[in-house]
């Protein structure tokens, strides 16, 4: 009879580094040089990255090989990859690719290797190749930690779904103005806006971070100068602006959010107010009881996609409903 590690399936993902992508791009590596050396870049930068995740897929096939059945992935085949139910995954990093793998899985544990320490700062690749050895082995005998991920999704009213790690994106293919109305707690708008991002706890500290901090300082600026033109020298405008920035550097603060926090968050990213349109309903919660529905109103080009992977993503144009929520799975990495 064969052993309960043994009946587990082990799946490797690898990506292609940025020599092989190259190559496929400019069909050698002699061309591919070339093309890279015109521009004054490094081309031994490629070379050494290439050789360096090359060993470490080497050597992790060999680690992985003697604790189960092995299987190897490429990244372009994670979407359409049927996982099993038991099986645990090990993505060779960076942090997107654990990210863009994740989204896929149905709670199997996901173990985050970094494979060049000295390249990548990895911050969902707490284990090295050399970990593999002994801690594969106890997550496969459950005898590992494992940290959830709250995971976003957004269901289509014709029954197809995505899910989001980090965030969603909704808007117009090319970032261009979008239309759609929103519906938020009974309360709807019509907008016009260059789309929406809704962020899970694990992207609080990416793209939705960077959108508010980017809000917060514009408020703050333009509080100077309305400060420099309507206050009196005396008054002292740098008061107004330091109240400012105590304020914003608070809501920085507040951004960082636990990676299974119950509730998403969006933002509207540059609301255009009209006659037709508004910009009142552009920063808000959501909750498992309160989802975000958008209607699109965009002839075409409309789409939603996750963790910025624009490739994978559902078309969303004029008629078609969008159910924003919590997913009903979770995200299960090994610490």
């Amino acid at each position: 009879m064969s052993s309960p590690v043994s009946e587990n399936k082990i799946i490797l993902i690898k990506r292609k580094t940025r020599l092989e992508e190259l190559v496929v791009r400019y069909n050698t590596i002699q061309q591919a040089q070339f093309y890279i050396e015109r521009l004054g870049a490094d081309f031994s930068d490629y070379l050494s990255e290439d050789f360096t995740y090359r060993k470490a897929v080497e050597a992790a096939v060999t680690e992985l090989s003697a604790a189960g059945r092995l299987q190897l992935l490429d990244r372009q085949h994670v979407p359409n990859f049927i996982f099993g139910e038991r099986d645990t995954v090990v993505v060779l990093g960076q942090d997107g690719l654990v990210a863009n793998t994740l989204k896929y899985l149905r709670e199997q544990p996901l173990i985050g290797v970094n494979p060049d320490p000295q390249r990548w700062d990895g911050v969902l690749l707490p284990f090295t190749v050399k970990d593999l050895r002994q801690l594969v082995p106890e997550v496969l005998r459950s005898q590992r930690q494992v940290r959830e991920v709250t995971l976003a999704r957004a269901e289509l009213n014709d029954g197809q779904s995505l899910y989001g790690v980090n965030d969603l994106f909704i808007g117009r293919r090319t970032h261009v103005s979008a239309r759609y109305q929103l519906e938020l707690n009974g309360t709807l708008e019509q907008q016009s806006s260059s789309g929406i991002i809704v962020s899970t706890g694990m992207g609080s500290t990416g793209w939705l971070k960077s959108v508010l901090a980017g809000a917060a300082g514009i408020v703050s600026q333009a509080a100077q100068w309305q400060a420099a033109n309507l206050v009196t020298a005396s008054a002292g405008p740098e008061a107004h602006a330091s109240a400012n920035v105590g304020r914003q550097h608070e809501s920085g603060a507040a951004l960082k959010l636990a990676w299974d926090h119950p509730d998403l968050y969006f933002t509207v990213r540059e609301p255009f107010p009209s006659r037709t349109t508004s910009a009142d309903l552009v920063f808000g919660r959501i909750s498992s009881s309160m989802p975000l529905r958008i209607t699109s109103q965009m002839p075409e080009d409309g789409v939603i996609f996750s963790d910025g992977v624009e490739s994978d993503y559902l078309e969303f144009n004029s008629g078609v409903e969008a159910t924003i929520g919590l997913a009903e799975k979770r995200g299960r990495l090994v610490i």
